[in-house]
């Protein structure tokens, strides 16, 4: 089975046809997929400017959608390498016990839903490295009150997601299913309760 790199050197590649081409990329995003699988499609498409069904696409436009998504795996490929040192250093000093972070952390393991979208056509519009580096400096930061990638602080407790946990706070604006980590107890106790109502900051 192709890796990552070898599906981008296909997308690049002018020698290959269009569809090979596409479908290259459209595989990529079974190794890294940020918004899952649906979601990012539909943003790397909308981004880059050709629609997710057209099957000949600008192939300039295949490759910009290319480079945004290699620069996202590239900032979550790093804050993996820092994260499995961290764990390593505190396994060394005899912490043992990892914390909710790293419980988040291990279903989100090479980067495919990390900022889960389960309504496909809802996911943040800004480059997908900026929404990762906001989501990763919310994870080394104190839990807040907001959404991590866009500041919303509308925050529903959704049920029977297509992803693990099956449930969990969905930032009403940007659509991503925000990291438990990243919120305070009372913002996720609001979220529960509140269904959808206005997440009032601390």
């Amino acid at each position: 089975m192709a890796g990552f790199r070898s599906l981008a050197r296909q997308v690049r590649d002018p020698g290959c046809d269009l569809a090979l081409r596409r479908y290259s990329l459209r595989k990529c995003l079974e190794k890294f997929a940020p918004y899952g699988h649906r979601a990012t499609w539909d943003h790397l498409c909308a981004r880059a400017g050709f629609g997710p069904e057209d099957r000949s696409p600008d192939p300039a436009r295949l490759v910009a959608a290319l480079e945004e998504l290699e620069e996202a795996r590239s900032v979550w490929l790093g804050y993996e390498s820092e994260f499995t040192e961290r764990r390593r250093r505190e396994k060394h000093d005899g912490l043992r016990r990892p914390g909710s972070v790293d419980d988040w952390h291990r279903l989100t393991w090479g980067g495919f839903g990390v900022a889960w979208c389960d309504d496909p056509r809802v996911h943040p519009r800004d480059p997908l490295a900026d929404v990762l580096r906001r989501l990763i400096d919310a994870l080394e930061r104190e839990p807040g009150a907001s959404c991590p990638v866009c500041g919303a602080d509308r925050l529903v407790w959704k049920y029977g997601l297509d992803h693990e946990p099956s449930s969990g706070p969905v930032c009403g604006d940007c659509g991503i299913l925000v990291p438990r980590p990243v919120l305070s107890p009372q913002a996720l106790a609001y979220a529960r309760r509140g269904r959808g109502r206005l997440l009032m900051s601390a």
